[in-house]
């Protein structure tokens, strides 16, 4: 393993003790025996990040379905989960004012940087994406260090809050992974083929305008079924987009990068997309699980009108 594999894997192996510390945390918090519960899902959850490349994947599949059991008996968002309170929210907020914004700009700006200089300094060591990751975590690691100099909390709560927040997500931290894997399969399936041929029998032959609309619908559709506008990227270009878009003569860069972000429309509209919409829902803590979603609905579908007529127009 090289060095910079090393450095990627130590990210997923930090990921998986918060994962232990939530496990640890619920196991605390629960009164009953369902504590034991709690404290396998968050503790299999570990060991899958921590260690998942080197178990075999036989016995990675088996905790995955003890996991999705462990969920489906509700054993997973249980106990004394401590919230923050509302007067020391505004305390903090009053004391330090827009200060507390600068950690969230430095993962943001942070992400950019050294994904943009990562691949000049270990050239072909990994894939582009992986050197994502890893410029993900150092931007992570550095807006942890600069809130911990402008809050002067200490770094214990660091733990406990993320064990905290953890905690509240529940099963549904682990929904994009799971349909990441769900849209790697449907693609080796040959599910491309499958819809080319049911859109192949709707579209007249050489209807460019039906053919950008069955491209833009049919991502944004398939990205509410998968939950993940990246799975369902490669399954509706296979099967829509070249045959009834770029072999039409449309720019593949224009008419793919306007697909994706319609597919990003379709996550806007799905339960789905727990991370962004259920999760969400839940740190808000709104009357609804849905909130989120109905709010969004009518620009989702707004701009879902706007990515067909730009790709009709631009793409052409």
């Amino acid at each position: 393993m090289n060095a910079w594999r090393l450095f990627l894997e130590m990210w997923y192996v930090l990921i998986g003790f918060i994962l232990l510390a939530s496990a640890i945390n619920g196991y605390k918090g629960v009164k009953d025996n369902r504590k034991y519960g709690v404290f396998a899902f968050w503790t299999i959850l570990a060991v899958l990040f921590a260690a998942g490349p080197y178990i075999p994947n036989k016995l990675n599949g088996i905790l995955v379905i003890a996991m999705g059991v462990l969920s489906a008996l509700k054993l997973v968002n249980l106990g004394d989960i401590k919230q923050v309170s509302d007067s020391f929210r505004m305390d903090e907020s009053n004391k330090h004012g827009n200060l507390i914004f600068i950690p969230s700009l430095i993962i943001a700006f942070g992400a950019f940087l050294f994904a943009s200089v990562l691949p000049k300094i270990a050239g072909d060591a990994l894939s582009a994406s992986d050197l994502g990751y890893i410029a993900i975590g150092i931007s992570a690691v550095l807006g942890l260090i600069s809130l911990i100099m402008i809050t002067k909390a200490p770094v214990k709560y660091v733990v406990e809050d993320g064990s905290r927040l953890v905690r509240t997500m529940g099963s549904f931290l682990i929904l994009p992974q799971l349909l990441g894997a769900l849209g790697a399969i449907f693609t080796a399936a040959g599910l491309g083929d499958v819809v080319a041929h049911i859109v192949g029998s709707m579209i007249p032959q050489g209807n460019v305008f039906l053919g950008v609309v069955a491209y833009v619908v049919g991502m944004a559709l398939f990205t509410m079924i998968m939950g993940n506008g990246f799975a369902a990227f490669t399954v509706i270009t296979v099967g829509v987009g070249i045959p009834f878009v770029i072999s039409q003569g449309a720019d593949p860069v224009i008419a793919s990068a306007l697909a994706m972000t319609a597919g990003f429309c379709g996550t806007l509209l799905t339960p789905m997309a727990a991370n962004f919409n259920i999760v969400s829902a839940t740190l808000l803590e709104t009357k609804s699980q849905y909130t989120v979603i109905k709010y969004q609905v009518p620009f989702a579908l707004a701009m879902l009108v706007a990515h067909i007529l730009m790709m009709y127009f631009f793409a052409f």
